[in-house]
């Protein structure tokens, strides 16, 4: 169907997922006299962050992601966020639905650093879609859904900073190597440090302790 129409009218997250997760409410269009029996879609969330400004400390921190300022106008480059199946039942006309979206807070994850990163404002965010269409009067006609069927929308930071402090509250998540964690559990085994907590802020102390002395 070369019909459809998306728009999203907004973004929310979800209190009640297992997880952290953002909800985008989708409103998807077709010709008023053809009625759709189902939509089997994929729906791929981009972050574009050419579309928003940056102040300083924001830039410093997205210096790992994007290099320095000088180099933005060919680094700042549209980062992947997530891919997303979406069943949509029946519908004649027009349609609203959630599409819910699950959220890593793995910084090894560059939207998890890009999201982290910003104090503020929104989010420039392009979603595109794809998939089958089931659609027609009596019987299925089945046509696929074309691959330039996309919109923008701009999502508050504070959402996503809703959705992880919901489950990560005040906190971080960092992954490592198996035998870097081991050497860690040995560290905080052979000093009975009560926490992992402890145990970073005494070897962060020590390494300053040792770069003054330097």
């Amino acid at each position: 169907m070369t019909a459809l129409g998306f728009a999203c009218t907004g973004v929310r997250s979800d209190p009640y997922a297992a997880g952290p997760a953002l909800v985008f409410r989708l409103r998807i269009t077709a010709p008023a006299d053809t009625r759709v029996h189902a939509l089997a879609l994929q729906c791929q969330l981009r972050i574009e962050p050419g579309r928003r400004p940056y102040g300083d400390t924001e830039g410093e921190r997205l210096t790992d992601l994007f290099g320095g300022r000088e180099r933005w106008a060919t680094t700042l480059n549209p980062i992947q966020f997530a891919t997303v199946p979406l069943l949509v039942p029946g519908f004649t006309g027009d349609t609203e639905i959630d599409l819910t979206v699950p959220c890593t807070y793995d910084q090894e994850v560059a939207s998890a650093r890009y999201f982290r990163a910003l104090d503020g404002g929104e989010v420039p965010l392009l979603l595109l879609f794809s998939g089958t269409a089931f659609a027609g009067p009596g019987g299925f006609q089945v046509s696929p859904v074309p691959w330039d069927r996309e919109t923008r929308v701009r999502m508050p930071v504070r959402v996503w900073r809703e959705a992880i402090d919901r489950h990560f509250p005040g906190c971080g998540w960092l992954r490592l190597p198996d035998d870097v964690m081991d050497e860690l559990l040995a560290y905080r085994s052979r000093r009975a440090l009560p926490s992992w907590e402890a145990t970073v802020r005494e070897l962060l102390t020590t390494a300053a302790i040792e770069g003054t002395a330097r």
